[in-house]
C-alpha cells in the first residue's frame, strides 16, 4: 500500500460507522417502521376523511410534523457532494499503480451499467405481465388527456442523435463550482476522477498535502452525517404523516398491486446480484448477507445510499475482504451511478402510469423509456427521493401526465427505502467481485 494513504487515514469514519453501528443495534430499522405506522395513523386523523381537525389547521400541524423530515433531506443533500468527491479522489489515490486504476474504474463503470440496464429490463418484464395500472380507477383524477400530447412522443427520439454529442460534452464540468451549486451528481463524479487522476500523477510529497485536505473534509462531512442519522425516526413520521394527510388510505390501498410489483423486480435483482456473487468469487450467499445485513438494515432505515456510504466502505473491507484501494474508488462510485434500483423503480412506474391513464406505450416508447432510465438513473444524487423527481422528467418524455406522480407519491417512501438496500448490495457485490478479479489477475501474473 503507497504511503500516500498511510498515516493520514480519516479517523473519523470509523467513528462515524461504530455510531453507525449502534444505530443498527438499538434498532433504527424498528424505529423507522414504528414511524411509518405512526405518521399513517396521524395522517388519518389529521386528514379530511376523519373530519376531526379544520383543513387549515391539518395543514399547518403536517407542515411542522415534516419538519425533521425536510431537515434531514437537506442535511444529506448539503454534504454529498463533498463527501463523494472527497471519498473518490482518496480512493483513487490509494491504487498501486495507474493501470490498476485505469482496470478498477472501466471494469466498475461497465459493471455498473450493465447491471443498472438489465434492472430496467427486468423492471419492464414485470410491469407487462403483471400490468399493475389495470388495477387503479383513475376516473376521479382530472388531468390534461394523453391523447392531446402523443404528437410530441417521437420528437426526444427523432432528436436524441442530434444532440447526443452536447450532452457527452456536458458531462465534463466546465464549472465545477457551478455544477456543485447544482447537485448535478455526474459532472461532480468526473471532476473528482480528473482530479484523481492528477493526483496520482504527481511525485508523493506533492500528494500529500492535497491528501490530507481531503481526509479533513471527509471528516467534516462524517460529524454531519452523524447528525442527520438522529434525525431518521422523526422525519419518517413527519413526512408520511404529510402525505398520507394529503392522500389518504384510499390511495395507499390502491396502489397495492403497483407496490407489489416494485418489489417482486427489487427481489429479482437482488437475485441477479446474489448470483453475480456467487457465480464471480465463489464465495457463499449467506456469508454475504450477513456480513452485509448492517448495511441492508440502515440503508431501509435511512433511504440514502450517501448516508450509510462509511459504513458500506467498513463492510466491505472488514466484513467482505475487499482491499482499501478498491472500496475507497468503487463504493463511492456506486453511490453515485449505480442506481439500479432506482431505475427499475422508474421503469415499472412509467408502465403504472401509462396503464393507469390508457397511455399507449409501443416499443419505440418502451427503448425511449429504457435509455432515459438507465441514464437519468446515473448520476442522480444517492438521497431520498430522489427517484420521484427523475420520474417526473421522465413521464413528459413519452406523454404520460406527469401530474400523475401525485398518485404514486404516498407510497414512495416505503419503495425508496426497498429500492435502497438494493443499490447498496450492488455497490458491496461490485467491490467484492471486482477485487476478487484484481486479486486473481495478481496471482497470475508471476506465471505469464
Amino acid at each position: 500500500m503507497p504511503t500516500t494513504i498511510s498515516g493520514i487515514q480519516p479517523a473519523s469514519l470509523y467513528r462515524l460507522v461504530s455510531r453507525l453501528r449502534s444505530l443498527v443495534r438499538n434498532f433504527l430499522w424498528a424505529q423507522v417502521l414504528v414511524a411509518m405506522f405512526l405518521g399513517i395513523g396521524t395522517g388519518l386523523l389529521l386528514g379530511p376523511e376523519a373530519g376531526l381537525v379544520d383543513p387549515d389547521i391539518s395543514t399547518t400541524l403536517t407542515s411542522w410534523l415534516a419538519l425533521p423530515g425536510h431537515l434531514f433531506l437537506a442535511l444529506i443533500q448539503m454534504i454529498v457532494i463533498p463527501l463523494v468527491v472527497a471519498s473518490i479522489i482518496l480512493g483513487m489515490s490509494s491504487s498501486e499503480s495507474m493501470a490498476s486504476l485505469r482496470s478498477t474504474g472501466l471494469q466498475a463503470g461497465a459493471f455498473f451499467l450493465a447491471t443498472t440496464l438489465i434492472a430496467v429490463l427486468i423492471g419492464m418484464g414485470v410491469a407487462l405481465s403483471i400490468k399493475p395500472g389495470l388495477y387503479m380507477d383513475t376516473a376521479s383524477i382530472h388531468l390534461a388527456p394523453a391523447a392531446a400530447q402523443a404528437p410530441e412522443l417521437a420528437q426526444p427520439t427523432r432528436d436524441l442523435l442530434t444532440e447526443l454529442p452536447g450532452h457527452i460534452t456536458a458531462i465534463v464540468p466546465s464549472n465545477p463550482l457551478k455544477a456543485g451549486m447544482e447537485q448535478n451528481m455526474l459532472q461532480m463524479v468526473v471532476f473528482a476522477i480528473l482530479i484523481g487522476i492528477a493526483i496520482v500523477s504527481l511525485p508523493r510529497q506533492h500528494q500529500k498535502p492535497l491528501l490530507e485536505i481531503l481526509v479533513s473534509i471527509q471528516e467534516v462531512t462524517m460529524v454531519v452525517v452523524r447528525w442527520s442519522m438522529l434525525l431518521v425516526p422523526f422525519a419518517v413520521f413527519g413526512l408520511l404523516s404529510k402525505l398520507t394527510t394529503q392522500l389518504g388510505l384510499g390511495a395507499l390501498y390502491g396502489m397495492a398491486m403497483y407496490v407489489l410489483t416494485v418489489i417482486t423486480g427489487l427481489a429479482l435483482v437482488l437475485v441477479l446480484y446474489m448470483g453475480i456473487y456467487r457465480v464471480m468469487t465463489g464465495a457463499s450467499i449467506s456469508q454475504f448477507l450477513r456480513a452485509a445485513r448492517d448495511v441492508q438494515l440502515l440503508a431501509f432505515s435511512t433511504s440514502s445510499s450517501a448516508a450509510v456510504m462509511p459504513l458500506t466502505m467498513q463492510t466491505a473491507e472488514e466484513k467482505l475482504g475487499v482491499s482499501q484501494s478498491t472500496a475507497r474508488f468503487v463504493i463511492p462510485l456506486g453511490t453515485t451511478i449505480n442506481m439500479a434500483g432506482t431505475a427499475l423503480y422508474q421503469m415499472v412506474a412509467t408502465l403504472f402510469l401509462a396503464q393507469a391513464f390508457g397511455v399507449n406505450v409501443g416499443p419505440t416508447d418502451l427503448l425511449l423509456v429504457v435509455v432515459l432510465a438507465v441514464g437519468a438513473s446515473i448520476g442522480s444524487p444517492g438521497t431520498p427521493g430522489i427517484g420521484i423527481i427523475i420520474l417526473a422528467l421522465l413521464l413528459e418524455s413519452v406523454g404520460i401526465p406527469a401530474a400523475g406522480v401525485a398518485l404514486i407519491i404516498g407510497v414512495d417512501r416505503i419503495l425508496d427505502m426497498c429500492r435502497t438496500v438494493i443499490n447498496v448490495t450492488g455497490d458491496l457485490v461490485a467491490a467484492t467481485v471486482l477485487d476478487s478479479r484484481a486479486t486473481t489477475e495478481q496471482a497470475r501474473l508471476p506465471s505469464t
